[in-house]
């Protein structure tokens, strides 16, 4: 969006100069408004507790999938393994979708009961 600045007036007409340079003349200098738009809604997903997939397992998801470090996937499993849920990550509506049908998917290759899920934030 180009800003224009008044200079002066003389009359009807008004000398205007643009921000990035140059000058305009004229009664056809406008300044448009843009509409903001809104923000997309987020998506918690999180890592549910089971007595069969291993904490390596887990661990595994949450770097690969959720592209978590060694020491914050570690975290985040052990908070699952203590209270039986935890936060993997916030994304929008698809990007959370597909995070847990990969981890759905890569749960039933390896023959674990491991489940994801996502609430709206």
């Amino acid at each position: 969006m180009v800003k224009y600045k008044v200079v002066d007036e003389i009359g009807d007409r008004k000398n205007v100069i643009m921000a990035k340079g140059g000058f305009r003349t004229g009664e056809e200098t406008e300044v448009k408004e843009r509409q903001k738009t809104a923000r997309p809604p987020l998506f918690n997903v999180f890592l549910l507790n089971d007595d069969y997939t291993t904490m390596e397992f887990v661990v595994h998801i949450l770097e690969k999938i959720f592209h978590k470090n060694p020491v914050d996937a570690t975290r985040i499993m052990l908070h699952v393994h203590r209270r039986g849920r935890g936060l993997a990550g916030v994304y929008t509506r698809d990007v959370a979708e597909t995070k847990v049908a990969a981890v759905q998917d890569l749960a039933r290759e390896n023959e674990y009961p491991l489940r994801c899920e996502m609430e709206k934030e």
